[in-house]
């Protein structure tokens, strides 16, 4: 088996999606550009579904989208594969490893062993790297994890079969061998990229998507305490907290990523005017931390007056008001 070099990622989707790529040869992948390339950024506030009894809130797109999207924009074909069969999707992962192909999985991270335990709950759009089997255990590589690791036979299958929203169903993806990517080609990539996140904020006519989805957020959390009382209230802010901060990075982390990117964009389109904008999504991730502490004062009951759930909203407010007005400078700029 060739030498696997782990790489560590702030989210677990970019990582899997910069890992396997730059095993096709594409070195100059980086985080970023997967996330901006692949249009990762996004907010939902998912009606009539809830998690672990709170809001159902997403600040990402789709799990599997990140790496369709940025195989997609670079004109990569990829292999996707779903199963019924816990045994056909084990049979499938042993042929690509045996072949020399390293795959990324979608799982749920309740049964992940080596995540530490406050970590564990019923989530299942995790993804992860297989790329070996020794004995009875696959190697793994878990981009968010510092090192390399491995689980059993009946772990893997364990996590790759979870039940839930989201299951995974034994999802595993993985590029076909690609040509070199021209320079030309990422440019248009990058442009791809920005273009349909500019898209997907502003222009999903719904209103709990996108900008306006965080609007629609702040409108709930300012009648969430008379409507659910500050215990039931602050358990909902936690929820967030916990979707933002401690589930693929959430809000702040995203929006510094797609800030770094962006700063990318700028030096490869060779258009300082990107980086302004950069700049406003680098205020947007300092005002989502400052949210992600308001919401967690409240949540400890540190906090809890009908006033600090205002402020918590007024905070949201604010950072629609500054990701669409980065957003809309970004879809006026002739990108070439």
């Amino acid at each position: 088996m060739k030498e696997f070099k782990h790489i560590q990622t702030a989210h677990c989707e970019n990582g899997v999606t910069v890992k396997l790529l730059k095993e096709q040869g594409l070195d100059w992948i980086n985080e970023p550009l997967a996330f901006g390339m692949g249009s990762g950024l996004f907010y939902i506030h998912i009606p009539f579904l809830k998690v672990n009894g709170g809001p159902a809130i997403s600040f990402r797109s789709m799990p599997g989208s990140i790496f369709r999207r940025t195989c997609k924009v670079l004109n990569i074909k990829i292999n996707r594969k779903k199963f019924r069969s816990k045994d056909n999707a084990r049979n499938y992962l042993n042929e690509k490893l045996n072949q020399g192909i390293t795959v990324g999985c979608q799982v749920g991270v309740f049964h992940l062993k080596y995540f530490p335990k406050e970590y564990r709950f019923h989530f299942n759009a995790h993804n992860l790297i297989v790329y070996g089997k020794e004995g009875n255990n696959y190697l793994i590589s878990d981009p968010v994890m510092e090192n390399t690791t491995a689980l059993s036979v009946d772990e893997l299958e364990k996590v790759r079969f979870a039940k839930g929203a989201l299951a995974p169903k034994g999802h595993i993806y993985y590029p076909e061998k690609t040509e070199k990517i021209t320079n030309e080609k990422i440019r248009k990539g990058i442009i791809k990229g920005i273009k349909h996140n500019v898209r997907d904020m502003l222009y999903i006519p719904a209103r709990f998507t996108g900008v306006n989805g965080i609007n629609h957020t702040a409108s709930k959390i300012r009648k969430w305490r008379e409507k659910h009382g500050v215990r039931n209230a602050g358990l909902f802010l936690g929820q967030i907290v916990r979707m933002q901060e401690e589930i693929g990075t959430g809000g702040g982390g995203f929006r510094f990523l797609y800030a770094a990117f962006l700063e990318q964009a700028a030096e490869r389109l060779n258009n300082d005017k990107i980086i302004r904008i950069s700049e406003e999504f680098t205020k947007s991730g300092d005002l989502w931390r400052d949210s992600a502490l308001q919401m967690a004062g409240i949540y400890k009951g540190r906090i809890t007056s009908q006033k600090d759930f205002n402020d918590a909203a007024d905070i949201m407010n604010e950072i629609a008001s500054v990701e669409r007005k980065a957003l809309n400078d970004l879809n006026k700029l002739k990108l070439h």
